[in-house]
């Protein structure tokens, strides 16, 4: 290449012959020559040789008409191609057929106007929390114009405590877009629809919640880069001793670093562009909707309530009555007939015993009281219950009586 720019310069440029350009050069005259006669720089061109694939491209263009789904694999083993040394290789032929015979899935690049949308998922950033490693989900919301990035742990990946997160979340961002972008995550989703709870939740705040439509990953694309983010640059090197400070580190990192980064495709960092987004987002009502887990149960003897694999002590004046569980992100209450009859800090770890001292103190008092008027009751009973016992000699009397009146 440096030898055709070079023969063409001393010949256009300084006008020198092609034995001067040969000898300055100390190449062939045939060489000058045919650098000269061409217009574009040299290049080789390597015929191709025969691939192992080549016999079975019509077979692969057959089946590949009628099932176009149809996986390489399986692809491999209709044709009879068996070489496993050639797997690569068949595959590329494979997506070289498909794009001849049109079977591509083209991927839009998608825009989005401020205030227009925020995608959401949830992520897993593994064992991390404890020193038991415990694994929770992590609620991420990003606003596609801006690119700001919010996340929040939370203790499970049931639909009220992800309602609970989102609820977090978008008080950060201060304002509601026109639609929240969901993939069709299980706890809000049944059958590609919403469940009672998240459409009850989506319809008190006002706000579309679309779905993403299956085996579409580009749909929500921002969001799944923003994850990758979080697992590339915020994990690596930290400890976590809980949930709270998990999150207190998370919201630090994210307001002083993450928010703050120059985003390649916009040029300007989250905050620079933000404004544009907030002029466009709708104002959150003063009250959001409730979210949490919920439950209505009977209270039983072992005055104890379930939620979410824990248990929680009750005031066991309300045993034998219908009591209503909520269970917030940080705090568990049971009311019974709008009367707080317990209040417990959420505890995290599955299996666990949250236990009131006013309540065992409670029902030992009421144990006690208990016994005792059964005690009494016994008494009482004992002392009513004598009664004078019949003479077993008088049965005998009636009987000869009945006998002599039958003769």
């Amino acid at each position: 290449m440096e030898d055709w720019a070079e023969i063409r310069r001393l010949s256009v440029a300084e006008g020198l012959s092609g034995r001067c350009i040969a000898r300055r050069l100390g190449v062939s005259r045939v060489t000058v020559a045919r650098a000269l006669a061409q217009d574009r720089p040299p290049k080789y061109d390597r015929a191709r040789r025969p691939s192992i694939v080549d016999p079975y491209v019509d077979q692969m263009r057959v089946l590949l008409a009628e099932y176009p789904k149809m996986p390489a694999t399986v692809l491999a083993e209709r044709v009879g191609f068996n070489d496993g040394r050639c797997t690569t290789v068949f595959r590329q032929r494979v997506a070289v057929v498909k794009a001849e015979l049109g079977m591509v899935d083209p991927a839009d690049r998608l825009v989005f106007a401020p205030g227009e949308q925020f995608q959401c998922d949830l992520w897993f950033p593994g064992k991390v929390v404890g020193e038991q490693g415990l694994s929770y989900p992590v609620v991420t919301m990003i606003a596609c114009y801006s690119r700001r990035l919010e996340a929040v742990m939370i203790p499970s990946r049931v639909c009220g405590d992800i309602l609970s997160g989102m609820n977090v979340l978008l008080t950060r961002f201060d304002g509601l877009p026109k639609a929240l972008l969901w993939d069709n995550e299980a706890g809000l989703v049944s059958g590609h629809r919403l469940i009672a709870q998240s459409a009850g939740w989506a319809g008190a705040l006002g706000v579309k919640v679309k779905l993403a439509k299956p085996r579409d990953p580009e749909t929500k694309g921002r969001i799944e880069r923003a994850n990758g983010y979080l697992g590339t640059s915020f994990l690596p090197g930290r400890r976590f001793a809980s949930i709270e400070d998990f999150n207190t580190q998370l919201e630090s990192w994210l307001s002083q670093k993450a928010n703050h980064r120059t985003v390649r495709a916009l040029g300007y960092t989250p905050y620079q562009v933000w404004d544009h987004d907030y002029e466009k987002l709708i104002r959150l009502p003063d009250l959001l909707p409730a979210a949490g887990l919920q439950a209505s149960t009977r209270l039983g003897r072992d005055y104890y309530v379930r939620l979410d694999s824990a248990d929680y002590s009750v005031d066991p004046h309300a045993i034998g009555r219908i009591v209503d569980v909520h269970g917030s992100l940080d705090r568990v209450r049971v009311t019974c007939e709008g009367r707080v009859v317990a209040d417990h800090k959420r505890c995290f770890c599955k299996g666990s015993v949250v236990c009131g001292p006013a309540h065992v103190q409670s029902a030992k008092a009421l144990r006690e009281n208990f016994q005792a008027a059964s005690r009494a009751n016994t008494r009482t009973y004992d002392a009513v219950s004598q009664v004078a016992q019949a003479d077993l000699a008088s049965y005998d009397t009636l009987w000869d009586q009945t006998r002599k009146a039958a003769r």
